[in-house]
């Protein structure tokens, strides 16, 4: 029918019809699913009297609130023109249509016997509805059509052309493109057959979507059935990579985290095995030293989080009789239907009674090994025996190496994983130690594994902890203090990687290399060094010794300032300590050395202490020992000394936040600071609010702000002459 024959036959004068909506303007419009507009009902014209009645000076506009539902137009008020719904089938066409005499915005849709038209406030608001009305249509037509295939290759091209009116529609909305998604995972799901040429044609919707969890569900069949197929590299790849990429909680959708478990797992069932994994992660990282993408690593690490989990899912559903996924998949939800309970500890032989020991009388002479850990073995046995007994009350929460029951005569546990969960278990454990690989990547890393995010029954598998140990290794070789400061536990009374990894732990699995170079580490790097010690005199004094007794040069380092620092009260544990640093020729001259600068303290203490120290500026070896020199002494001196003690750090000297640290805790009495030129920073300087007793503090050119200024003004009440020039509080 001619545009002048449709002008007649609505009664109206000339008008402008657009067939085809250009989105050349790049406009873009959100989907409506409902809104208020005018409806005019137009019938076709049969007598002399209708065409009168449906004339435009005649005409009646009545205002709706229209829905927009998946199968026909309704109104919220069902009167009227709008008394029955208009169904999308019945829809003939669809135009724009606009006058030149009034500034009036319609949408036409034709329907057999008459025109619905649609007056919108403004020409946006008309594109807007008529985009949404164009998308439900054909949406509707498609759902319709795909439910009822016939034909396979008529199948095919609709699923293209769908795809493509996805891909090329002007409407924004995140429906847009899983509704076709939606669409085509239950057709895939229904029809077994061409399934390769489906999954190539909604590639391109897979681009830039999450795939629905139907669709994701679908994958990980198609990832476990046929992991060699060309479709897990080609078009799988992209969605996975995506999904690593921009994925921001998978709790919110797991289908997405299981698919790309599974993806994962196909990779490395080719032939290249692991390389393709590798390979996978490489890209995922980039060839640049800073990973541009910030949620690929807690992505990644959350699938192999999970992945490791379901491995042992077995044992942890025989320790907590909880039903399994597989089980609650087949309806098994009753209490008798099964296993009963099987705590660890029946899984597990029980740990040899030790003999009853007593302490051998200690000679001038270098004494055995097992003669100078009696002792120590003695107290830690009536220390674990406490500790398993544990306190009256009973509230207390147990630690990982008490839940497990490791002690160092204690096997690990008895646990033989399906070769299916082995596999899996390889696959993940070297994915993590991949990620350790990456500089950048470490410290994230670190922070998210130092809760132990692991189950219990993983980390008393021998093989698993074996595999881990490279990544705890990766974190004690790291220099930054934010990596390797995560193998201490995340708070008091909890283990962490230090306490699982060292001798008695429940993943040692060495001689005590590993412990050895966390010890070193961590000593580099620990301000609070005192504490440090004490906690390894409590715990790991006996592992301490025996290491030193082999000739760990940092052991002996750690004897040594042990004794240094009065860590030990016990005198004959302190004379053991001697006897082993005389085992050894390192831990002689070392032992001989702490014995010179004793002897010069003493002298030093006999001459009242010194009033004044300058740090030298040639290396942050000697600003340590000229620190350690006033810790020594520092108990025995007057109050006098330490109060007017003077502190002046050299600007050529690398004295940073770390140095500061170890200042403001040994030295709270001290008056007069000067870090005139020193790299220091406001991490470093807020440790000075401990030092009350300051009266004299100077800040010039360092990297000060003005809040951390205020901050120290409020919490140093004698401060009176402070020097914050050429800083930002200046």
């Amino acid at each position: 029918m001619s545009e002048g024959n449709n002008n007649t036959k609505l009664g109206a004068g000339p008008c402008k019809r657009s067939l085809h909506h250009c989105s050349s303007s790049g406009m873009r419009y959100k989907l409506l699913h409902e809104g208020d507009i005018q409806v005019c009902v137009v019938k076709h014209p049969r007598t002399f009297l209708s065409k009168i009645l449906t004339s435009k000076f005649l005409r009646r506009w009545e205002p709706h609130h229209l829905t927009l539902t998946d199968s026909s137009l309704t109104s919220a008020t069902p009167t009227g023109y709008m008394e029955t719904s208009l169904s999308y089938s019945s829809i003939e066409d669809l135009q724009l249509l606009s006058w030149d005499n009034a500034p009036k915005y319609c949408v036409q849709l034709s329907f057999p016997g008459g025109t619905v038209l649609l007056q919108a406030a403004n020409s946006y608001l008309r594109d807007q509805w008529f985009h949404s009305l164009q998308w439900k249509k054909k949406i509707y037509k498609y759902r319709k059509v795909l439910n009822n295939p016939s034909r396979w290759d008529v199948v095919l091209k609709e699923i293209r052309a769908l795809v493509d009116m996805a891909l090329t529609s002007p409407l924004q909305d995140e429906s847009i493109h899983q509704a076709p998604l939606h669409i085509i995972s239950t057709l895939l799901a229904e029809v077994a057959t061409h399934i390769y040429s489906r999954l190539y044609a909604i590639a391109p919707l897979l681009e830039n979507n999450h795939p629905p969890p139907d669709l994701c569900e679908f994958f990980c069949k198609h990832c476990r059935e046929r992991p060699r197929s060309m479709v897990v590299i080609e078009v799988f790849t992209p969605v996975v990579q995506r999904i690593l990429k921009h994925n921001m909680d998978f709790g919110k959708c797991p289908r997405l985290r299981l698919f790309t478990q599974e993806y994962i797992l196909a990779l490395n069932e080719l032939n290249a095995g692991m390389e393709v994994v590798k390979k996978f992660v490489h890209s995922m990282h980039g060839p640049t030293g800073q990973c541009p993408h910030p949620r690929v690593l807690p992505n990644l690490v959350a699938v192999c989080l999970a992945a490791i989990y379901s491995c042992y899912e077995e044992f942890i559903n025989s320790r907590d009789n909880s039903p399994s996924l597989k089980e609650i998949r087949n309806g098994c939800q009753q209490q008798n239907d099964r296993k009963p309970p099987m705590p660890l500890r029946l899984l597990r032989p029980e740990p040899p009674t030790p003999p009853p020991t007593t302490l051998l009388p200690l000679s001038t002479n270098p004494a055995p090994p097992h003669e100078i850990l009696v002792e120590l073995e003695r107290n830690n046995n009536s220390a674990n025996t406490k500790r398993k007994a544990g306190p009256s009350g009973g509230d207390s929460e147990p630690n990982l190496i008490d839940c497990l029951l490791v002690s160092p005569a204690v096997n690990t546990l008895s646990i033989q994983l399906p070769a299916q969960a082995d596999r899996v278990l390889g696959c993940f454990a070297l994915i993590l130690k991949m990620l350790s690989d990456y500089d950048d990547w470490r410290p994230a890393l670190a922070s998210l594994l130092q809760p132990i995010p692991f189950p219990k029954e993983a980390l008393a598998h021998a093989k698993f902890t074996k595999e881990l140990k490279y990544v705890i290794q990766r974190f004690a070789e790291d220099p930054r203090q934010e990596v390797h400061s995560c193998l201490l536990s995340v708070r008091s009374g909890k283990d962490g990687w230090f306490q699982l990894y060292s001798p008695g732990g429940v993943a040692c699995d060495d001689d005590g290399e590993l412990f050895a170079s966390m010890v070193h580490i961590l000593m580099g790097s620990c301000y609070k060094t005192k504490k440090f010690l004490l906690s390894l005199a409590e715990n790991k004094l006996g592992p301490c010794m025996l290491l030193a007794l082999r000739g760990n040069q940092t052991m002996v380092e750690i004897l040594c300032l042990m004794l240094e620092y009065n860590i030990i009260e016990n005198k004959d544990t302190q004379l053991q300590i001697i006897s082993t640093l005389e085992s050894t020729q390192v831990g002689l001259r070392m032992y001989e050395q702490l014995c010179d600068r004793q002897r010069e303290l003493k002298e030093l203490q006999r001459k009242g202490g010194p009033t004044r120290l300058t740090l030298p500026s040639k290396s942050t070896v000697r600003l340590r020992r000229c620190v350690q020199g006033l810790l020594r002494a520092h108990e025995n001196w007057s109050d006098r000394c330490v109060i007017h003690c003077v502190c002046c750090v050299s600007p050529c000297l690398q004295f940073g936040d770390a140095g500061l640290r170890l200042l403001s805790e040994h030295l709270a009495c001290l008056q007069v600071l000067n870090l005139c030129e020193t790299p220091v920073t406001d991490a470093g300087l807020l440790a000075l609010s401990s030092m009350k007793s300051l009266c004299s503090l100077n800040m010039n050119s360092t990297k000060l702000t003005a809040d951390t200024y205020e901050d120290l003004k409020a919490k140093l009440p004698n401060l009176k002459d402070v020097d914050v020039r050429y800083t930002e509080a200046w």
